[in-house]
């Protein structure tokens, strides 16, 4: 792996993650020195972090994290609704539909307690993705649509500690899995609009929940 590649990783994960708060300065030096790179590489993966939208540049060696606030959440959302209920219609009517039944089959069995079976089950909603683009073969929609994804692992953390809507979303995604195995275009982007619906309004809810410091961090 090319050192930029190596670079862009280490940052975008710990910008979904958290680990790298909004408004942290990302200083050339420092952030080359820590992640043991020099310091054109690091311009590289800070110029694609940049185009992602989750770092902005304020000075010609300063780069700072992007805030995040409702405003930009429902902003992405409509973007994302729009993307994946097209999706979701596309692979109901694909030959790959009937491949769907085994990620039914992999929602119903899906667990939530416990940290382990909560990354089994993000990973499972991955492979869910995959799949949508897979059966949708529409290579504008699939690029457009990890553009929203790559900010959406930063926002679905805001919801990770929600018992009741994980164990919502698991039967919300079975649906959709169904709905596209069995090819009923409507009632799959019908049940995208209102699983994408429920997601929104309760991360909207944790924002409005959390903690002054954090909702800070967040605005």
């Amino acid at each position: 792996m090319r050192a930029s590649d190596r670079a862009y990783a280490a940052l975008l994960e710990e910008i979904q993650t958290g680990a790298l708060a909004p408004g942290t300065v990302l200083g050339e030096v420092e952030q080359s020195a820590r992640l043991g790179v020099s310091r054109t590489p690091l311009r590289t993966a800070l110029a694609r972090l940049t185009a992602d939208g989750l770092v902005a540049q304020i000075s010609p060696r300063v780069t700072v994290v992007t805030h995040i606030d409702g405003d930009d959440i429902r902003a992405l959302f409509v973007v994302r609704r729009a993307l994946e209920e097209a999706a979701a219609r596309l692979a109901a009517a694909s030959p790959r539909a009937p491949d769907f039944a085994e990620l039914t089959a992999a929602f119903d069995a899906a667990r939530l307690d416990g940290e382990a079976a909560r990354d089994d089950y993000y990973r499972l909603i991955a492979e869910f993705d995959a799949a949508l683009d897979d059966a949708a073969a529409n290579d504008y929609l699939s690029s457009a649509l990890r553009t929203v994804r790559t900010h959406l692992v930063r926002v679905r953390r805001l919801a990770r500690y929600q018992p009741e809507r994980l164990a919502a979303s698991v039967a919300e995604h079975r649906l959709i899995a169904a709905a596209i195995a069995a090819g009923d275009a409507d009632l799959a982007a019908h049940a995208t609009h209102v699983h994408l619906h429920n997601a929104l309004t309760s991360i909207l809810e944790s924002l409005d929940d959390a903690p002054s410091p954090h909702r800070k961090a967040l605005a």
